[in-house]
């Protein structure tokens, strides 16, 4: 999607949608708003008519747990194209994620009905404490994750909007540079949350172990990074076993993949992020019940992510040096599949006593978290993952789990959850958690015998092989996609499918870094 900043006033320029946003009103009958004169002029009355009839209310539409503002479109004369209104609610509670919402809303409302390019006046989502800066950005974000909809496989499609102009008119001019800069910024890294659900939504027959390692070699090639790809015999000379062990039972092999961005002109710290990459997830010989099992092509969300973080962290030339590192296999029963009461050794030498094969993810990115706190020495480590259900069941479909052990690394990742809109809720981890992963025969178990505190005993493990660096998890297990039955109560700039959570709060943590 092309965007860019026009410092007209949007009912200036012709585009098939010109947008504004309308608060929600009250019960008691009130004049039009000087703020829509311009609307209403554009419609030559007949906005000043509905308000009367009071069919523009400003509000959210009933009936959905999601706040879906009230959408009321005019047809402008002259052939002008549409004024679309948009509810934003009332004014006590806007926010950013409020515009942001709002603008998904309009972009997923009026796909396929023969609009192409659609005009936002910026001065109408810039109010009630949200600065014309954020309130840009979050427009670009709900129009461009709005517009995005998966159809490779599909034979027609609608038409999506292909052009969103941020129109300042003369209340914002003066701020034209900053916002022009937040709108590149921001139009960046949503287009890299589109390029990531793309790879995300690819069923497991097409995307392979092997598949991903040829995005990150592609990706390398066209930014500049570097990649190292781990084959099965690299591996096995590195004493890998946990990745070996989840892929044994595939034909496809499994792959351990680094990507290094080199960082921006201010660099100093070094920032590791450790993706969960299971290119299908069968649970193995502990196999998962036949229901929706289909959705299991979603856990390498985690790994996908980490691609994205870098190929934003690179375009935008973020300060940090980041490392990326995707740990991928596939977790099929077969002859070489693993085995409960297996013990498995990782790299670095800890070894792992195996309860449950359904429990791969945590298995895989021992090696990754020993690799690369031990190969790099970064100054702190994220890794991203849908690890567990109970993060499903504890948090919801929305919202992932935190839990880090530096408080610095964690205030800074829920500063930037608070500023892109991704909800991210931060967990305890406690002696109790670290004691139920305990082995008798190995120095952890992958699983326990009771069935409490999944998604911390699973981040108590975890810890044990990135400790004592800076580190943060983050199970994305609950936001990482969508299904039909759980799209209904999702903000309108997700669809069914990838939704590539963790790409916007994760690269805004590493360019809040230059500023920090």
């Amino acid at each position: 999607m092309k965007v860019h900043v026009d410092r007209r006033d949007g009912l200036e320029a012709v585009a098939d949608l010109t947008v504004s946003g309308v608060f929600e009103r009250g019960e008691r009958p009130e004049p039009l708003p000087r703020a829509l004169a311009g609307e209403d002029a554009a419609v030559h009355g007949a906005l000043r008519e509905a308000w009367e009839r009071r069919e523009v209310r400003g509000r959210p539409r009933e009936g959905w747990g999601d706040f879906r503002g009230e959408l009321t479109v005019f047809h402008r004369p002259e052939g002008r194209g549409r004024l679309v209104l948009v509810g934003l609610g009332p004014r006590t509670r806007y926010s950013a994620d409020r515009a942001r919402r709002a603008a998904a809303q309009v972009v997923k409302g009026l796909q396929g009905r023969g609009a192409r390019t659609a005009a936002f006046r910026l001065p109408t989502f810039a109010a009630e404490g949200v600065a014309a800066e954020v309130a840009a950005r979050a427009v670009v974000d709900g129009a461009v994750l709005g517009a995005h909809e998966f159809t490779r496989y599909r034979s027609t499609t609608g038409g999506p909007i292909e052009e969103v102009a941020v129109h300042l008119g003369p209340e914002l001019s003066g701020e034209e540079g900053t916002v022009r800069k937040a709108v590149t910024e921001e139009a960046t890294i949503a287009e890299t949350v589109v390029w990531t659900r793309e790879i995300a939504n690819l069923p497991a027959d097409t995307t392979t172990p092997e598949r991903l390692a040829e995005e990150a070699r592609g990706l390398a090639k066209e930014l500049g990074l570097k990649v190292t790809v781990f084959d099965e015999k690299a591996l096995r000379e590195m004493h890998c076993g946990g990745i070996l062990a989840v892929g044994g039972g595939s034909d496809h092999p499994p792959r351990m993949i680094v990507l290094e961005y080199a960082g921006g002109s201010r660099r100093g710290r070094t920032v590791a992020i450790v993706g969960k990459g299971i290119t299908f997830d069968s649970g193995g010989i502990s196999i998962k019940p036949a229901p929706r099992m289909q959705d299991m092509k979603f856990d390498k969300s985690g790994a996908v992510a980490v691609l994205g973080i870098l190929r934003a962290a690179a375009l935008l030339k973020a300060a940090p040096k980041v490392v990326g590192v995707l740990c991928c296999a596939e977790n099929l029963p077969g002859g070489g599949a693993y085995r409960p009461g297996d013990v498995v050794r990782t790299f670095g030498g800890k070894s792992i006593e195996i309860l449950n094969t359904d429990a791969e993810g945590r298995v895989v990115l021992a090696d990754g978290l020993g690799y690369v706190t031990q190969h790099y020495h970064p100054d702190e480590v994220i890794d991203v993952a849908t690890l567990t259900g109970a993060e499903v069941v504890a948090l919801g479909d929305d919202t992932a789990g935190l839990v880090a052990t530096d408080e610095k690394l964690a205030q800074g990742l829920l500063a930037a959850s608070a500023a892109t809109g991704e909800p991210v809720w931060r967990m305890p981890l406690t002696d109790y958690h670290r004691e139920l992963v305990r082995s008798d025969v190995a120095d952890v178990r992958n699983s326990t015998e009771l069935t409490v505190a999944g998604m911390l005993t699973a981040s108590a493990f975890l810890e044990t092989f990135v400790a004592p660096t800076p580190w943060a998890h983050l199970d994305i297990a609950g936001p990482a996609y969508t299904t039909p039955a759980t799209r209904r109560w999702q903000p309108a700039y997700q669809n069914v499918g990838a939704t590539g959570f963790g790409v916007r709060v994760v690269t805004r943590y590493l360019l809040d870094l230059a500023r920090s």
